[in-house]
Order: structure tokens, then sequence, then C-alpha cells
């Protein structure tokens, strides 16, 4: 029980004894008389989790049978009894052992029933009391023990430790409301140290288990010690509970009373006839869903959430979620399209307007609209990947390609995306949700035909929180994205009018999936023609006009702008030439700004004044016939080059050594053109025994690129047999194919570059293999007006046209053993 006397109502209607009467029958109760050992003997209370302090009084309920008939006995002799607190509550039958060593003598009042058949009663503590024996156990329990007698003087410490309590629980009784104020005038009368530490235990809420402690502490000092720790911490707690209760009570205060003014409000408007201002955001919002043309399944949804809307108070959580839901559905555009622009020669206009070059790619287009122009009605729509290096203008074509259609043109750059919701959004179980990057840009579009633009699709990422390529499967597949599912919507949307065109700089990260999807389109980077009519064209009227010197007729000669693009940059594209165009524009707006003398024509010689020391160099070609030396054509991203094999051969046992950088496949041509000339060792005069008693060194000058490919394969066999016959290599040759075990040249890639770097380093002939002929047409007429093209099938026309008939060198040959045991003696 944790009521006190102080606190205790009356409870006259439920026991028809009032609470004065009872009270006073304790007072009439006398103390049991000790012997001449200083021992009482009294009967015993058991007690389960209470704990009653000398003085005190508290309600106590019996059920006990043995208990019941202790203190009918001891009410029979006009006896106290002893209290003793179980250490378990939950045994029923305690021995001796279960019992707390110091307890209370008390007396009990009148016994009352209860509608629970068990009996109440009031006891009053009078003294603590140390057993000392258990004298009997049937039919209830008695025992000898030891008044404790507290000492009546008062130290000064303990004077502190009183103050000290006395405070504390001053500010428990203003903060716990449960304790009334007369109870801190109550303590403030006490002078005895031990009734003071008691009454303030009785009247806090602490648990049982410390009543226990502060029970057994005998010494009135130590028990206000212990008292004094409590009370601080209930005073903490009870100071947070008062925190708490004060913050929740403003916020209820807060929203009653905006509750009270929005009723009032309401009611002025009733009055004014002006409606309730939710009523009519609701019925706004609804008049707004049946005006937008939305499909059937989006409309039922968006009425019933405006149904779950009317059904709520305004100031409900989930009402900002549900309206920020359908002004979603609302503003996508579901049936809202723009009209193509047919017209395939306005197409090819805009198109050559904004771009030089890219044929493959706007043909493609252009055949697009010319089947869109035969069948308007085709819904089907390309999915198109560019592909190629950076800054060859495959997102600027997009843009021109929605020009020439006359659609909105929207991009979303995909770079290091590793969410999944990025696509397809959250769902609305989360707070902050929102559609994903596929939704938020139609509704950016306006129409639901744009041209969509996902820019730099092989730089997506995957990890824990999911795979965006695979969930791009279905934004980027013509028989599923009719109906595409975003998370947050939950209502399949059209995504089937959209014309998606993705760019990439490689096809390698692409999942395989994702790629069979697509129509890959590739970019292959611009040859030095094609940039310098892209400078003239584009670039250098953009920067003369950004940099403010489009008033004084700058030009450029054609001739700087090849030393430009071959000596200041190293690219595919034309990102970097226009830096350099815009450096050489800022120079001569500085001059004119700071009215110096500035040129108004652009010469090499300006370049280098303007650019300083070129950066790059270009490989030169040989200047004269060599032996084991021979020239090939490589292809890189920034476009051909040309490439010296260089063959060295020395005595030896038989080695062969490749460096340069070269990678596994350039490594096995080099083994297989080896075994070729091994084959035909006979044909070229070569004894067969050589190859055992000689070392091979054979060399790719620039040795910090990396090199790799099989298009090197007739370059490395024509220079061992160079190198074995002493035969020189013809100077003005270049060379590219691969080579088999029989001397089979077989097709390689990048025909176009590499005839174009040939032709740029002046040599006069190019070896190619034959089925690579067809891959001319896309090389420059000029081109292939000065260069001879040989087109040939297997090595022996190689050697034909490359190796010249005259031997320079005579052929390395190993010493004779006899000559080595001469040098030997």
């Amino acid at each position: 029980m944790n009521r006190n006397d102080w606190s205790l109502r009356d409870d006259e209607e439920n026991f028809n004894l009032s609470l004065s009467q009872r009270t006073e029958e304790l007072y009439n109760v006398p103390n049991m008389g000790v012997d001449e050992d200083g021992l009482i003997e009294a009967l015993v209370l058991p007690l389960r989790d209470l704990v009653i302090f000398p003085r005190m009084v508290s309600p106590i309920f019996v059920g006990r049978e043995a208990s019941l008939l202790a203190i009918q006995d001891a009410q029979a002799n006009n006896q106290t009894v002893i209290g003793l607190t179980q250490r378990d509550a939950d045994v029923d039958d305690p021995e001796p052992s279960d019992f707390l060593s110091i307890g209370v003598e008390m007396a009990v009042g009148r016994l009352l029933s209860m509608p629970d058949s068990s009996s109440s009663a009031l006891v009053q503590g009078r003294r603590r009391v140390e057993v000392v024996e258990f004298v009997q156990m049937e039919p209830f329990i008695k025992v000898r023990a030891r008044p404790i007698y507290e000492p009546l003087n008062v130290e000064r410490e303990t004077q502190a430790l009183m103050r000290s309590v006395l405070d504390l629980f001053d500010r428990c009784v203003k903060l716990d409301r449960s304790l009334p104020e007369e109870a801190h005038l109550y303590a403030l009368n006490i002078a005895e140290p031990g009734w003071l530490a008691d009454m303030i235990t009785t009247a806090i809420s602490i648990n049982a288990q410390e009543k226990q402690k502060l029970l057994l502490l005998a010494d009135p000092t130590e028990r206000l010690k212990q008292l004094n720790m409590l009370l601080a911490q209930e005073v903490d707690v009870l100071e947070l509970e008062d925190e708490i209760h004060s913050r929740v009570q403003s916020e209820v205060d807060r929203t009653q009373r905006e509750f009270y003014l929005r009723e009032q409000m309401k009611a002025i408007q009733t009055e004014l006839g002006e409606g309730d201002i939710w009523s009519r955001d609701v019925a706004e919002l609804r008049k707004k869903v049946e005006t937008t043309k939305l499909p059937k399944e989006a409309r039922d949804t968006a009425l019933k959430e405006i149904e779950r809307l009317t059904q709520m108070p305004p100031m409900a959580p989930e009402v900002g979620i549900i309206r920020t839901y359908i002004d979603w559905i609302v503003s996508l555009p579901w049936k809202k399209a723009t009209k193509d622009n047919l017209d395939v020669r306005n197409a090819a206009t805009v198109l050559d307007r904004d771009h030089y070059g890219l044929k493959k790619a706007k043909e493609r287009i252009l055949e697009y609209i010319a089947v869109r122009s035969l069948k308007p009605k085709k819904e089907r729509q390309p999915i198109l990947c560019f592909v190629g290096p950076p800054g060859t203008g495959k997102t600027s074509l997009g843009r021109s390609i929605a020009d020439a259609l006359g659609r909105e043109f929207v991009r979303v750059s995909l770079g290091g995306v590793r969410d999944e919701a990025e696509i397809r959004g959250h769902r609305r179980t989360y707070i902050g949700a929102l559609p994903g990057r596929i939704v938020q840009t139609m509704k950016r579009a306006g129409t639901a035909n744009p041209l969509f633009m996902l820019d730099e699709i092989d730089k997506l990422g995957s990890d824990f929180r999911g795979d965006p390529s695979s969930a791009l499967l279905e934004v980027l597949d013509p028989e599923q994205n009719y109906a595409f599912s975003d998370h947050y919507l939950e209502i399949p949307f059209d995504l089937s009018k959209v014309m998606f065109i993705t760019t990439a700089n490689t096809l390698g990260p692409i999942p395989s999936a994702l790629l069979d999807r697509m129509e890959v389109i590739e970019f292959p980077g611009y040859i030095e023609e094609e940039k310098v009519v892209i400078a003239e064209r584009f670039l250098i009227p953009r920067q003369l006009e950004e940099n403010g010197v489009e008033d004084i007729a700058l030009r450029f000669a054609a001739k700087a702008l090849l030393r430009i693009i071959r000596e200041y940059t190293y690219e595919a594209g034309v990102r970097n030439l226009e830096r350099e165009i815009g450096r050489i524009c800022r120079k001569v707006a500085r001059l004119k700004a700071e009215e110096k003398r500035y040129p108004t024509q652009i010469t090499p010689r300006t370049v280098e004044k303007f650019l300083g020391p070129p950066q790059y160099f270009l490989p030169e070609a040989e200047r004269q016939d060599e032996v084991g030396v021979a020239t090939g054509l490589a292809w890189t991203s920034s476009g051909g080059e040309i490439m010296s094999v260089e063959v060295a051969v020395m005595e030896g046992k038989g080695g062969l050594q490749i460096t340069g950088r070269v990678g596994d496949v350039m490594q096995e041509s080099a083994q297989a053109g080896l075994t070729y000339l091994k084959s035909r060792a006979a044909l070229f005069d070569i004894p067969p025994d050589i190859f055992d008693r000689m070392d091979i060194h054979i060399h790719l000058p620039e040795g910090a690129i990396p090199k790799d490919g099989p298009s090197a394969g007739i370059t490395l066999a024509t220079a061992l047999i160079s190198a074995f016959t002493g035969h020189p290599v013809f100077r003005d040759v270049a060379m590219t194919g691969e080579i088999t075990l029989r001397g089979r040249v077989l097709p390689v890639g990048g025909v176009r570059e590499k005839v174009l770097a040939a032709h740029r380093a002046g040599l006069k002939m190019v070896v190619l293999p034959e089925k690579n002929l067809k891959d001319m047409v896309e090389v420059p007429k000029a081109v292939r007006t000065d260069l001879k093209i040989v087109p040939v099938k297997h090595m022996d026309d190689v050697i034909k046209v490359a190796i010249s008939p005259e031997m320079m060198l005579d052929p390395p040959r190993p010493r004779e053993k006899e000559d080595e045991g001469n040098d030997e003696q």
C-alpha cells in the first residue's frame, strides 16, 4: 500500500466507519512490555510487497488464514503484532529465512470484510524490532524480538541531512500532483531524524526493494543519507515528467485553440455565405480532377483519394500527403501530346544546320521520320543508343532531333545513379516520397511524346539499394513501357509515345539485357578535316560572340586550325579544340580592351604566340627505307595514328622479347608472324636452325602508351621478314591487317581513321585486307585519290609491295661453331 494517513480519504461509504474512529482505536493499543532480557514476544503479521514504518498509519489487506487468526488473537488480548516483510512476495507459506531480519511493532485496528472475501484493517507502526528467534510457526507465527531505540540527540551532520531532505521533499511535493501540500508542512514539524526519514519514505513513490533497504537501516543518519540520494533521483524524474507533461499540454492547448478558431471561422463563413475554406479547397480539387483529361484508372484513383480527404479533419497528418499525390496525378501529361513535324527535308536541313558529319545517326532519324510520314498512326518509337567518345555531339544531336521533330526535349543524367528508387520512385509509405526521375521528367516535359534523353547510361551503378539498370528494362522495352509502373503513383503510365535516346562512351558496362533493347549507333570521332569544318562553322562564331570580338572579323587560317588540332589537342571530339579557340579569342579581346595592336587573322605563328609551345607531337613517317622497320596503322579514340614496328636480331638462344607496353593479343600476333616466317624459312633462304641460335627483340615506340589488338599482325610479320632477310621495307608504305599461321590476311576495324592517319603523315601507299575495301566508302574522295590503296589476301601479296627486292644489309647469321672454339682458345 502506498497511501498514508494524510492522503487517505474518508471511506465511510465503503466501510461504514469513519477514518478518525478507526485511527483512534489504534492509539489505544499499548506497546508490548519487555522482559528481563529486553525482548518482547509477539505474533507475526507477514507482509507481501508492503513495508510499514514506525509512527506511520496505513491500510492493509489480509487474505491468508494464519494472518487473520494472528490479528484476531492480538485484538482479543489488546496486544500489538510484529509486521515482517517477506523477501519474496510470491511465497504463500513463508519460513523464518523468508523474512527480513528487522520488522515493525504495530497496532492493528478493527477488521472489515471486503467484497472479494478478504479483510481490511488500519495499522500503525510503533517501533523497529530485530527478530531474535521464531518461537512458533503454527497456527500462526510468534517471535521474540529486541526493540531498536533511536538516539535522541541530533548531531550537526544529521541536522544538515534533515534540511537537505526537507528541501528535496519540498520540490517533490511541488512536482508530484499525488502529494498534498500538507505533507511538507507535516514533515517540517518533525524534529526526530528517524521519524522524518520514515515519514518521507512512506510518502514518496519508491519501489519496495528501496523501502526494505531503508527499513533495515537502524541508524537515522545512514537512513537520511540513503533517503537523500533517493529523493534526488526522484526529483530528476519528476522534473523530466513535468517537462514532458508541459510540452504535451502546450501542444494539446494549441491544437484545441486552432480547432476552436477554425470552428468559429467556419461559422462566420457560413453566416456570410462564403462556405468553409477546407470544403472549398476540396471542391476545387475535385473540379480539377474532373476537368483534366485523365485515363479512367487515374481518374478513379484521384476521386477515391478526394473522398478520403473529405472524411479527414483539415489538420490531419495525411492531408498533405494525399494532396501532393493528387497534384502529381493531375499535373502529369497523360494525354497531352505535340504534333510531330514529319517533313523529311526540313529535318535534314535542321540536322545539317546544327551538326556536321554523323551520317549514320542522321540517316536513322530521317528514316524514322519518313516511315512516320507514310504511316502516321504508327506508335512504336525507336530506342536509340549513341555510343562514342566524349565531345562527339551525342547529347547536342538529341536536342537537334527534337527540334527537327517539333518535340519537347528533356534530359536525365544517369551518371552515378545507384538507387532503383531514382528510376521507379519511392512508395508513399515513406515520408517525403516522390515519383522517380522518369515520371518527374515527364511532368517537366508537359507532353506525352517528348524526346527523352538518358545521358551516360554506361555510368549506372548498383548496390544494396537495388539495380537501376534493371528498372530501366521496363522503360526501354516497347512491349512493356505502355504501362510503366512507378512505385509512387501505382498507376500505369504510358511511355510508348516517348522517343528514348541513350548515350554512352562504351558499351562494356551496359548489361546485355538492357543493350538488347536499344539500337546502337556508333559515333566514331571526328577526323582532322571534319574538325576544321566544325571549327569554321560552329566553334569560331560561337567563341567570337562569347568573347566579344565578333565585330573585328577575326579569321582563323586553315593551317592555324590544323596546328591547333595536331599540336594542342588530342581528342576524338571538339571540346578541347573549342577551348583553345576560346583562349585565342580571349587573348585578342584583352589586347583590344587595352587598346593595343591585335591580329585580325590567326596564323600558325600566332597560334604558338598565344597558346605557347606545342603540347602534342604526331608520329612521323620514316625518312628512308630501313631493314627491320615497318610502318603500321593504329586506331585510337582520338583518331588514327601511324605506328613504327622495330625488330632487332642478335645471337642468343632463340628467345623472343616484345616491349612497348604491348597487350596479350598483340603478343600473340607477333608469335603468329614469327611462326609464319619459320614455316616459310626455305622460301626466304633462311637456314632452319638460325631461329634456335638467334634472339629476337620486337619494340613498338612510345612505350608509355598501351597497345593491343590483332591489326598489327602483317606489320609485325613484315618487319620480321625484313630483319631476317636484310631487305628493307619501303618507308612510304603503311599497312594494317590480322595474320594467320598460314599467312592469310583477315579484316580489321577503324579503317577510316587509319587511312586518314596515313594520308596525314604523307605516306603514299596503304596495304589493307581485301575485305576492308568496303570501308573505303567512308574515306573522303580526296584522300582516296592521293593514296594508293592495295588490297591483299595473303602475306605474299604484302611482301611484294612492301619489301624491296634488293638486299640492303647482309642477313644476320650466327657465328660458326669453329669460330666459337677459336675465340675460346
